[in-house]
């Protein structure tokens, strides 16, 4: 099945399509854009002491792609009917990995506001899950691919050696606004933007409370520019997404002076242009954090 393109075709709705998937009886959800193809499995090939959550890899297309066992990464049981099983090709942070799931349903068109964030009381796959969608009277867990990967290839994620490579910098005095949603990243980017000389960033889990902080802002009388340079922010998110954030800003005439800057896996040549039709000042693909640092340089200093 290849990826649906243009079901989508309006930016910054706050809407999103998932692909519902199977693993272990349980149902998970994708979201659309990060798929290329879904296909029957083909042979694996092995490799020797690659991680336990690699089945092994497979060459579509003249490339060659990593298989990553989905049930395996879960710790839930495999497939009892292979027929059923499919392979689903992914691209994200500038990087294509195969997902081995056990069956794949259909497509579903939501709103992230539909979109609950994952209650630690609940959340019995550690931090693999980054929402939980109610449909039809079951739940769809949203799957932190990500993370998935990064726990595989650490060298994947966001390097704070990329900007000690910039060198000693004094911009303590900026204030820096930022929606991520997931725990990992907001730490990973707090101590990246410190070894930046940024120590003024507040954080937001989602772009609902992150809009509503601006708001008050603007609520108390107080100029924005004032109290804020920048805004960064990614595109997957509960309750409001990055692109929907960003229109939200740029439409309104207290907020739109403000640089956005889109820090998201979500960003290709493809998709570049969703970004743009909300109006973002600059958009960088994770986890390419020097080049973000550079941005914030370019837009507020």
């Amino acid at each position: 099945m290849e990826q649906q393109k243009g079901i989508l075709l309006e930016s910054g709705t706050n809407e999103l399509e998932i692909v519902e998937f199977a693993v272990g009886g349980n149902k998970f959800g994708i979201n659309v854009i990060k798929v290329k193809e879904i296909i029957q499995p083909v042979p694996v090939t092995k490799i020797p002491h690659s991680h336990h959550n690699v089945e092994g890899i497979i060459e579509i297309r003249g490339e060659i792609l990593p298989v990553v066992s989905v049930a395996t990464v879960l710790g839930l049981p495999e497939s009892t009917d292979k027929t059923a099983d499919k392979f689903i090709i992914t691209e994200f942070n500038q990087t294509k990995v195969v997902f081995h799931v056990h069956s794949v349903t259909q497509i579903y068109r939501i709103s992230w506001n539909e979109i609950e964030k994952p209650s630690g009381m609940y959340q019995g796959f550690e931090s693999q899950i980054t929402g939980v969608i109610k449909l039809h009277g079951e739940m769809v867990l949203l799957l932190d691919f990500e993370k998935i990967v990064v726990d595989i290839n650490p060298g994947s994620g966001i390097n704070v050696d990329q900007v000690k490579k910039l060198g000693k910098r004094e911009r303590s005095g900026k204030k820096l606004v930022c929606a991520e949603d997931s725990p990992l990243l907001r730490k990973l980017l707090n101590d990246t933007l410190e070894e930046a000389g940024f120590f003024n960033v507040e954080f937001f889990e989602n772009g609902q409370d992150a809009l509503i902080y601006l708001e008050s802002i603007i609520q108390a009388g107080k100029k924005i520019e004032d109290e804020v340079q920048i805004i960064i922010t990614d595109v997957e998110m509960p309750q409001m997404d990055g692109h929907h954030l960003t229109k939200r800003i740029k439409e309104d005439a207290n907020l739109n002076k403000l640089p956005v800057i889109i820090f998201s896996s979500l960003i290709t040549d493809d998709l570049r242009h969703k970004g743009m039709k909300v109006g973002a000042t600059a958009q960088v693909s994770k986890p390419e954090i020097s080049e973000l640092v550079k941005l914030i340089d370019k837009y507020i200093l």
